[in-house]
């Protein structure tokens, strides 16, 4: 997958990651899950975004890292709604996958990236 693949994949599910927040039920505890899983849905694709211009490639990894965990913090944050029971984890699953599959990518130009150092 190229950068601008990529850039279009983290856009794309951070939209259906808004679009799903403003399905959920006007209760306490979703207005915090959701407030989370936005601020950390949103980071991705924003900090993959800085990464592909960074100065160097340690720089480029370290901004990639950033990018790690707030995929991996979505899937947290997702996971949790999930278990909580308050919205069907069918809804969620595709979701999971996708911030799962982008966890997995990072990971890999991460490594691909220090092999290269």
């Amino acid at each position: 997958m190229n950068e601008q693949d990529f850039k279009n994949r983290t856009r794309k599910a951070a939209l259906a990651v808004i679009r799903l927040i403003e399905t959920l039920p006007k209760k306490q505890a979703m207005d915090v899950i959701g407030r989370q899983i936005l601020r950390s849905a949103m980071s991705v694709g924003a900090n993959y975004r800085s990464a592909c211009r960074g100065k160097s490639r340690p720089d480029m990894i370290s901004k990639l890292a950033i990018v790690e965990e707030e995929a991996d913090e979505t899937v947290y944050w997702l996971e949790l709604l999930a278990e909580s029971g308050l919205v069907p984890t069918a809804v969620l699953e595709d979701l999971i996958s996708e911030y799962d599959a982008i966890v997995a990518m990072t990971v890999a130009s991460i490594k691909t990236l220090r092999d290269r150092l």
